[in-house]
């Protein structure tokens, strides 16, 4: 039978190069490996402070860390387009749709250049709204994180059960107070995205309706309701109508979206430097208790509280005598004990019941 050998492991060249290194002062390590003796931490080599327990694994837990991203921006107004708004037109007695797509370099040029956006087949698509993101600009107004390198603010909210706070009828019989477990976020980066954007139609009659339409939702907050919503506004629209010979008609508007939104990125540094998650401090909670006895106060009381008596001796050693246990001549057997149930000789343990001829007697051991 083969035998499970363990796979040796080879060392780093980190590894290789410190055990043929030695050291001049054994108190103060290698100067090259920073975790020896009075040094820096390897870990707190750029003075940021590291805390181990506040480093908490997301291991099997279904709450995963909060993230927010300028994608997350981008898709809430393609979100409040196509389901809010609804931009759509009326040709030859139809309701058209109006598609809503993200203009890309490519597609932007293309418009820019041709005045028109062609899809795949060379068909030119009108009506057509298209829009693109332009600038990013950091709104230090709203509160702050303060220092990227050690966060001083969060936001956080409790979860109803983990591991360390489950439901448990114990708990409730006893009063319990489980552990709670927070979900800490870092305060996030408050942004203004300005947004670029073109809507182009046949008629200006159907460029009116789109531009009624968005500019009521202006002023709103955009996005999906079941994730990231943020504040929209738009200032002026600018309507070109374009009628060059052996081209077609095109009636095209220009407005921008100013969006307010806030940024949570998922970076390494972010998860090196913040706190994710964390646990409330145990509680151990006394109960009052009072007594009108003023014997408890007293520092050597003579008589203890169960009768007992108490005595001091030299060398200040106490005596503590009990009083004297009478038992009475002619016991009564207990009502669920019959004579016959009890020995008939004396066991000599004291105290014991024992039956005595017919008569339950008491053994003086």
């Amino acid at each position: 039978m083969a035998k499970n050998y363990r796979k040796p492991i080879p060392k780093s060249q980190k590894e290789i190069s410190k055990d043929l290194q030695t050291p001049y002062d054994v108190h103060r390590g290698n100067p090259n490996d920073a975790s020896e003796g009075e040094q820096t931490s390897p870990t707190n080599q750029a003075n940021i402070p590291f805390n181990r327990s506040t480093k908490m694994s997301f291991k099997g837990d279904t709450v995963k860390p909060f993230t927010v991203g300028i994608k997350d921006i981008d898709e809430s107004i393609m979100y409040y387009f196509n389901e809010v708004i609804k931009p759509y037109v009326i040709q030859n007695n139809e309701r058209i749709a109006v598609p809503i797509i993200y203009g890309s370099p490519e597609r932007w040029k293309s418009v820019q250049k041709d005045g028109y956006y062609r899809d795949k087949k060379g068909a030119i698509m009108n009506p057509i709204i298209m829009f693109k993101r332009d600038s990013l600009e950091k709104n230090r107004n709203l509160a702050n994180k303060l220092d990227a390198n050690q966060p001083n603010l969060y936001t956080s909210w409790v979860k109803s059960y983990n591991p360390k706070n489950f439901y448990s009828n114990f708990n409730l019989l006893n009063n319990s107070i489980p552990t709670k477990q927070f979900i800490a976020n870092v305060v996030p980066d408050y942004v203004t995205l300005n947004y670029s954007c073109i809507v182009q139609t046949y008629y200006v009659e159907q460029l009116n309706k789109i531009i009624e339409a968005i500019n009521y939702a202006s002023d709103s907050y955009w996005g999906n309701p079941e994730r990231f919503k943020f504040k929209a506004n738009i200032d002026s629209f600018t309507t070109i109508t374009e009628l060059v010979q052996s081209k077609d008609r095109s009636v095209r508007s220009n407005f921008n979206i100013k969006m307010h939104g806030y940024i949570i990125p998922d970076i390494v540094q972010k998860d090196t430097t913040s706190i994710k998650k964390y646990n409330d401090k145990s509680k151990i909670i006394f109960s009052l208790e009072t007594t009108s006895d003023p014997n408890v106060y007293e520092a050597n009381p003579e008589t203890t509280n169960d009768g007992r008596s108490r005595s001091t001796q030299g060398g200040g050693s106490v005596t503590i005598t009990s009083p004297p246990v009478s038992f009475p001549s002619t016991p009564t057997s207990p009502a669920l004990i019959s004579l016959n149930d009890l020995p008939t000789s004396d066991p000599e343990i004291t105290g014991v019941l024992w039956n005595n001829g017919g008569t339950p007697t008491i053994s003086t051991g």
